[in-house]
């Protein structure tokens, strides 16, 4: 079971990202990672440009951080309205899913990956109800989604 020592160049989803050192199965490396240009063998010359990988790996997360919170400030200003049928006694037929929240954030022209929404389980009850949205690892927003009831009274 060989391991080999390589230096990322770009963000690897489960692995790391540009500038860090990680060790990877050899065949992963020489097969995969180097071919394809998302790493460098971790050599000593190669060690030595390091710090230029950094830098560059700074900068780009501080640009990924400013987009996150100017996204996470568009997010905040809107407020989803949704109706749910309520049958008699006041129960509701349906909920809002996250996809639905999801869909109306697309509406407004925002693209926003699905699972950023963290809505626990469906809303079922009408009301205001804040919906947690994590933009970025670091930056999260709440979303107030307004649900009322549309009651159907005038059956006969």
């Amino acid at each position: 079971m060989a391991n080999a020592q390589v230096i990322l160049r770009e963000k690897i989803e489960g692995l790391g990202a540009e500038a860090d050192v990680v060790k990877v199965r050899a065949g992963f490396a020489r097969n995969f990672l180097i071919p394809q240009g998302k790493a460098y063998e971790a050599t000593r010359s190669n060690l030595r440009h390091v710090e230029n990988l950094k830098a560059s790996r700074a900068k780009r997360e501080t640009v990924e951080l400013e987009a996150a919170q100017e996204l996470a400030t568009k997010v905040s200003k809107l407020r989803p309205k949704f109706t749910l049928e309520v049958g008699q006694g006041g129960k509701a037929f349906g909920s809002v899913t996250a996809t639905d929240i999801h869909k109306e954030i697309e509406a407004a022209g925002i693209t926003l990956p699905k699972h950023a929404i963290e809505l626990e389980k469906a809303i079922k009850t009408s009301g205001k109800h804040d919906v947690t949205i994590r933009v970025h690892p670091q930056v999260t927003t709440t979303v107030t989604v307004n649900v009322t009831g549309n009651s159907d009274e005038s059956e006969g």
